[in-house]
């Protein structure tokens, strides 16, 4: 398994998603944004953390573009967590999808928000070879998500 991790800087971390959290709290998606909730590995405290939720051909995902960060080691252990807008709470199961079925994927959420995150992607973007997409795709956890309630 790749151990590829982008940290955020100071601007992200103290400004940027603090700002799409409170939004996003307040009802308010950004894009597609959630706060997302889950249990930590270790603490078994709440942690969350802004994503953007991707829908594609009927199925939720969550894509990891800084790479294998805390919140995608709590995913494994959890196996679920909590999607949350407003005060709309949907709780999930997640599925790890497999380097090979990424490629569509993390295509599709480039194409959406590349702007965004492209930088993450080391000069892959959404009109990228399947070849490209496939060197990558371990360095970028994909969840795919189910909501149970």
């Amino acid at each position: 398994m790749s151990t590829h991790v982008k940290k955020p800087g100071w601007f992200t971390v103290n400004v940027l998603n603090r700002l799409v959290a409170w939004l996003t709290r307040r009802g308010l998606s950004v894009w597609g944004s959630r706060v997302l909730a889950v249990r930590g590995r270790k603490s078994g405290q709440w942690r969350t953390t802004p994503v953007n939720l991707m829908t594609l051909d009927g199925a939720q995902y969550l894509v990891a573009p800084r790479g294998h960060v805390q919140w995608t080691h709590n995913m494994r252990a959890a196996g679920g967590g909590e999607l949350r807008l407003g005060k709309n709470v949907d709780s999930f199961t997640a599925t790890e999808v497999a380097d090979d079925d990424k490629p569509p994927l993390l295509r599709a959420y480039l194409k959406r928000w590349k702007a965004e995150v492209g930088a993450f992607f080391d000069g892959v973007g959404p009109d990228s070879s399947d070849e490209e997409l496939r060197r990558i795709a371990p360095d970028h956890p994909v969840f795919r998500v189910t909501v149970t309630g």
